[in-house]
């Protein structure tokens, strides 16, 4: 895989450019999901982007997933308010056990929580008098956000245990009349009327490790009116080449010198340790070599499950300077757009904008606006306030010199693994 080594991740290095194989598995992120059989007549929506009418029968993955979100902290890392953001340096690796475990204690997500609240805002006339299907809901804070932009209506559908808690908030807050708590897969409750909005934080670290975006997809071919709205509406997956010399060093060159002693031995264990699966954590921008690329669009109106089974895109990096290459590193935004009709064929779409491989799309844009008729966006970036998501990286064994303006180019791809559809194969090429 680097020129001064014969292997790397199990893979000789090749002259023409190299490539290795991750794995993320084991699980952790994402709330409980589920899904629903609906009742009155479908649209006209094409069968091959609608999910299956027959729902897939519930595995001792998905148990053991829901099992997972059953845990407290998990919604608390996700809504509690701090008061400050910590220090997020250190790294935490993805192949998790069910109860997430993390170097610090993970930092609370104000910045995910506070954008879709303002987005609920934002789309108050969506939402007031209208019935509204929150999937994934965890403690059902989004759901009483919906409740409180006056919805009639909001079904809170989760899988994992927490929805008995869920419910008991809802009673708490008087709310028991507008929010109903169904505790049971998309897949399999029934919601016996169309729905005007569906309202989900279904993204995963890497953003479809995990993901409940096939619920959603669910959700929507089942229930969601022609003209309804989906919050958030599009998402966009990017990566980039990143160095990271303090990483490598907290790592692996500490064993070089022990009190000392002469450990070096040690060294091909540690980088295997390290850096042998996909890690989460928080890197600077200043860690970025050259400007993202976009892996993948995600149109919440039109994406099909076929498609999130493999994601495959061809890469084209220029490196702003000159600097070692430790890997790669994955991160994304979500944007919340209202429904825009086509006329002629009253299909829902979400407008965003493309970049193409060659010509990076002006990243500037997708922040946060100002004016509250444009879309709010939640970043996961480097250069943005920490999420509880962070960043997912890929490093290599050994860093590659790199000078400035020298091209890294190759391919990677995405896959779901056939054992369990909620862990992602990477595959990944580079010159």
């Amino acid at each position: 895989m680097y020129p001064a080594t014969g292997f790397s991740n199990g893979h000789r290095h090749q002259p023409a450019g190299t490539f290795m194989d991750k794995r993320l598995g084991s699980g952790r992120r994402e709330r409980a999901r589920s899904r629903a059989t609906r009742a009155g007549p479908r649209d006209s929506r094409d069968p091959d982007q609608r999910c299956d009418q027959k729902p897939p029968p519930c595995t001792d993955f998905d148990v053991a997933y829901f099992n997972s979100y059953a845990h407290v902290g998990i919604h608390e890392e996700m809504i509690k308010v701090p008061a400050a953001f910590p220090s997020l340096a250190s790294p935490t690796c993805l192949l998790l056990p069910q109860t997430p475990t993390h170097h610090h204690p993970p930092s609370p997500d104000r910045v995910r929580t506070d954008t879709y609240r303002a987005a609920i805002m934002q789309h108050q006339s969506y939402i007031a008098g209208k019935v509204v299907v929150d999937v994934g809901c965890g403690t059902g804070i989004l759901s009483i956000f919906c409740a409180q932009a006056g919805a009639k209506r909001v079904y809170a559908v989760d899988a994992s245990d927490i929805a008995v808690q869920a419910n008991e908030v809802v009673k708490a807050n008087n709310l028991s009349d507008t929010v109903i708590v169904l505790h049971g897969r998309v897949e399999d409750v029934e919601i016996n009327e169309e729905v005007d909005v569906i309202i989900s934080e279904w993204m995963g670290y890497m953003l479809l490790y995990e993901s409940m975006l096939g619920s959603v997809i669910c959700a929507r071919d089942r229930w969601l009116k022609p003209g309804g709205l989906i919050l958030p509406s599009n998402a966009t997956l990017y990566m980039a080449p990143v160095t990271h010399p303090d990483r490598y060093s907290d790592s692996i060159d500490f064993w070089r010198n022990v009190y000392g002693i002469d450990m070096s031995a040690m060294l091909p264990l540690a980088k295997q340790c390290a850096f042998e699966e996909p890690s989460v954590e928080t890197i600077a921008g200043e860690n970025v070599l050259t400007w993202p690329h976009a892996v993948k669009h995600v149109d919440c109106y039109r994406v099909t499950l076929h498609e999130l089974e493999s994601v495959s895109t061809r890469y084209r990096f220029k490196s702003m300077m000159r600097a070692p290459l430790h890997g790669f590193a994955f991160w994304f935004d979500v944007e919340f757009n209202g429904p825009a009709i086509s006329p002629a064929s009253n299909h829902v779409t979400a407008t965003f904008a493309e970049s193409s491989n060659d010509q990076p799309m002006d990243y500037s844009q997708r922040k946060k606006r100002p004016n509250p008729n444009e879309a709010l966006v939640l970043s996961t970036a480097p250069e943005d306030p920490p999420t509880h998501w962070q960043q997912t990286l890929i490093y290599f064994y050994e860093p590659i010199p790199v000078e400035q303006d020298q091209l890294i180019e190759g391919s990677v791809t995405l896959s779901q693994s056939k054992e369990n559809p909620r862990f992602m194969n990477i595959h990944l090429e580079y010159t």
